[in-house]
């Protein structure tokens, strides 16, 4: 008999979101979506002009498999994270792997830290958080996953007291989704340090590093670099950096030679490399058009105090304000509707059900995005939440 080798209830909290929209779609409501976390519109022009001659380009190599290089577009990676950094970082003891966006990095790391052969602890900060670390890690059966602690408490920002003992391996998030938290210097330096001291291998993801508000937004590898026995790597993309680049899958990643070199020996096995001309397009609009960059940065930090203001004059309650991307996060209404709220995924389900408002619910938050107009949407949304009547006593 024919039938699934997956274990059931499976589905990853976007999956869900997906289904109940559509659900939504054929029911005939008018959907306020304010789940997704993809920038509206087209990529920057000066990325698609850069594309668009590449992609017509008689160079052989720019139509080639690029593999764990980028033959095509020489030094992408370090031209594309110096450039990301505004600054250069020490040659000694680093390296650099191009990258199809990180997402499908993150199911790698694990078997880079060798859990294909042996036990291994991953430590994410996917409570709340972008599941996908630790769905990967339920496909490693070597693997034992342990969530960090996130909340309003501790700003979203876990402590090195919080790390498990044993751990292998730590996946952070800095800037974090859905919190919009960043990571200073001082709290990155504490983190390097301790996992140096204890052999502990770190990664960071960065996808949102070019949406910062805050001039104290540290990445992984300025601090890093300064650890000589600390093996260590971390995530860039294009994603969110060129307007709408989510559907080019073009990123870097920086790291100590030991833990990038396991990256490429696995990754060597796993994909043929990025698509050149994309690359060669977003490289093009990184180093040349640092004003379109810096218009979309400017446009999310407006949006996010419209839509801040908007929820919190309904009464909904902001879990920390936003530092950077273009997420904010509330705290899950005790009701709603007239009704007592037992969890933050009813309380999107009747938004859904009852207004049309989409958005992401992780354990006690709800997450709204940005990437739609809500100036042009503010009405509606302030209707829809007025009429949720939501109520935190």
């Amino acid at each position: 008999m024919r039938r699934s080798k997956l274990a059931a209830g499976g589905a990853n909290v976007f999956q869900l979101i997906r289904a109940k929209r559509s659900e939504a779609i054929n029911n005939g409501q008018k959907l306020l979506d304010l789940s997704i976390g993809e920038p509206r519109g087209p990529a920057l022009r000066r990325a698609r002009e850069a594309a668009s001659v590449a992609i017509l380009s008689n160079d052989e190599a720019m139509h080639a498999y690029q593999y764990n290089g980028s033959p095509a577009v020489p030094d992408f990676s370090p031209r594309f994270i110096n450039a990301h950094l505004r600054r250069e970082i020490p040659s000694e003891d680093v390296d650099y792997l191009p990258i199809p966006g990180i997402k499908p990095i993150l199911g790698l790391l694990p078997l880079a830290c060798g859990c294909a052969i042996e036990e291994l602890l991953v430590a994410t900060m996917s409570k709340p958080g972008y599941p996908i670390p630790a769905d990967w890690c339920a496909f490693h059966p070597k693997v034992t996953h342990q969530a960090l602690p996130l909340n309003s408490d501790n700003k979203f920002r876990f402590k090195v007291d919080d790390i498990p003992a044993g751990t292998g391996l730590i996946m952070t998030n800095y800037p974090h989704n859905p919190s919009g938290q960043i990571a200073d210097a001082t709290w990155f330096h504490s983190l390097c340090q301790h996992c140096e001291e204890n052999d502990i291998r770190l990664f960071n993801d960065a996808a949102y590093i070019s949406l910062s508000y805050s001039s104290e937004c540290s990445t992984l590898t300025e601090i890093a670099t300064r650890f000589s026995n600390l093996s260590w790597c971390e995530g860039f993309t294009a994603a969110k950096l060129i307007g709408n680049g989510t559907g080019w899958h073009i990123g870097a990643m920086v790291g100590s030679s030991d833990f990038i070199g396991d990256l490429k020996d696995i990754k060597g096995k796993s994909d043929a490399g990025f698509v050149a001309p994309m690359a060669a397009g977003v490289l093009a609009a990184l180093e040349e058009d640092q004003e379109g960059i810096d218009a979309y940065k400017i446009l999310y930090e407006q949006r996010l105090s419209i839509l801040s203001g908007i929820l919190e004059n309904c009464g909904m309650r902001l879990a920390i304000k936003p530092r950077a991307g273009f997420y904010t996060l509330w705290e899950t209404p005790r009701r709603a509707f007239g009704k007592t709220v037992s969890s933050s995924e009813e309380f999107n389900f009747l938004m859904i059900e009852h207004t049309g408002v989409v958005g992401v619910h992780f354990s006690n938050y709800l997450r709204y995005a940005v990437c739609a107009d809500v100036n042009a949407m503010s009405y509606e949304l302030e209707t829809a939440f007025k009429n949720a009547k939501v109520s935190y006593d």
